[in-house]
C-alpha cells in the first residue's frame, strides 16, 4: 500500500504528482525546487540560497512523515549549470550530521520556473 505524504510547510505540487509517497517504509520525495511555501515564489539570491530552500522543503516533508535528514539514503541534485556544483556542495554538506547519503548530481538543460537547483530524496524508516 502506498501512502501520500503532504504538508503545507512545503510548496504544493505544481503538476500531477505528490510531494512524497511512502511504500513499505521507503519515502520517495519529489524534486523540490526553491519555492518559499509562504509566498509561492522562488527565493531570492543565488544557488546557495536556492539549495538551502530546497532542503528546507525536504525537511518539512520529512517532518510530516516523522523523519529527519538522518533517514535520507539517496539524494539526486539537478543543477541548471554544473558551474553551480561547488556552491551547492557547500550547502549540501551543511545539511547532514555524520554520514552522508548516496548522491548523484547532474546538470539539466532546464529546471521548473528557471530555478538553479532541484533536489529529490529517498528516505527510509
Amino acid at each position: 500500500m502506498k501512502k501520500i505524504i503532504s504538508t503545507k510547510r512545503a510548496p504544493a505540487a505544481i503538476g500531477p504528482y505528490n510531494q512524497a509517497i511512502e511504500v513499505n517504509g521507503i519515502i520517495f520525495i519529489s524534486g523540490q525546487i526553491p519555492i518559499n511555501p509562504l509566498t509561492g515564489e522562488l527565493v531570492p539570491g543565488g544557488v546557495k540560497e536556492q539549495a538551502a530552500q530546497c532542503f528546507k522543503n525536504i525537511r518539512a516533508i520529512l517532518d510530516e512523515a516523522g523523519l529527519t535528514t538522518e533517514n535520507i539514503v539517496k539524494i539526486t541534485v539537478f543543477l541548471g549549470d554544473m558551474a553551480y556544483f561547488s556552491e551547492m556542495n557547500e550547502v549540501y554538506a551543511s545539511q547532514f550530521d555524520g554520514d552522508f547519503p548516496a548522491r548523484s548530481a547532474i546538470a539539466a538543460k532546464g529546471l521548473p520556473k528557471n530555478c538553479m537547483v532541484e533536489i529529490e530524496a529517498i528516505a527510509v524508516r
